[in-house]
């Protein structure tokens, strides 16, 4: 008789370590570490034990970035409190930086605002149209490298030394922008194209309404 033979047949009648399930235990398999001949059971207590170790990393990556995510839900109601605080404009502006550049670690945070207020700071210089159009387009906070990007200018000497940005719409409630927030790094992976986008939407919709708030 052929392996093959032996094969088809193990295939065709599974039921037949039932009845022999001492066979089981004559059948040994190369161990894939050692190269020494192991048993079925011994071959399957190393596969589950390899399971186990998957699933433990796997769960690790879990608990990380669930404590992750709580950190930065700590951080954006800290935000939020603030700018429900916040009683004018000037104090507004104020927390959007001390928690952006404080709690978040964000070294280089700046804003413009075309359509909500007035004021002497930078945050009132002129805007570009081509900005404002920019700003209109974006579905969501870009994420990515500040190459070709306009809003790098408003760094001033700090832009030669930047890598990566997050610009942030800001709307009213109709969906028409008023300004927008950028945020930079020197670290070219900071802010990534791939980067979830979740919690910086809800920084640019509490900014948005809390700005919107003091203007009238």
């Amino acid at each position: 008789m052929k392996s093959e033979d032996v094969a088809r047949y193990l295939h065709d009648h599974p039921e037949f370590f039932d009845q022999y399930a001492e066979m089981l235990t004559l059948v040994t398999l190369p161990d894939p570490h050692s190269g020494r001949a192991i048993s079925i059971t011994e071959k399957q207590l190393f596969t589950l034990r390899d399971k186990v170790r998957t699933l433990e990393a796997k769960l690790a990556d879990l608990i990380g970035f669930g404590e992750e995510n709580d950190s930065i839900s700590d951080k954006v109601h800290g935000l939020a409190v603030a700018l429900i605080s916040a009683p004018d404009q000037a104090a507004v502006v104020r927390a959007l930086y001390s928690h952006l550049g404080g709690a978040f670690a964000v070294p280089h945070v700046t804003l413009r605002l075309w359509g909500a207020g007035q004021g002497d700071g930078h945050e009132f210089d002129a805007v570009a149209d081509t900005v404002k159009a920019f700003t209109s387009g974006l579905p969501r906070p870009y994420c990515g490298t500040v190459t070709g990007q306009e809003s790098l200018a408003w760094f001033g000497d700090a832009a030669t030394h930047l890598r990566s940005m997050t610009q942030v719409p800001l709307r009213e409630s109709g969906g028409v922008c008023f300004g927008l927030l950028v945020m930079a790094s020197e670290e070219p992976h900071r802010f990534y194209p791939e980067l979830g986008t979740l919690y910086l939407e809800r920084i640019g919709e509490m900014a948005s309404a809390a700005l919107l708030r003091v203007s009238n």
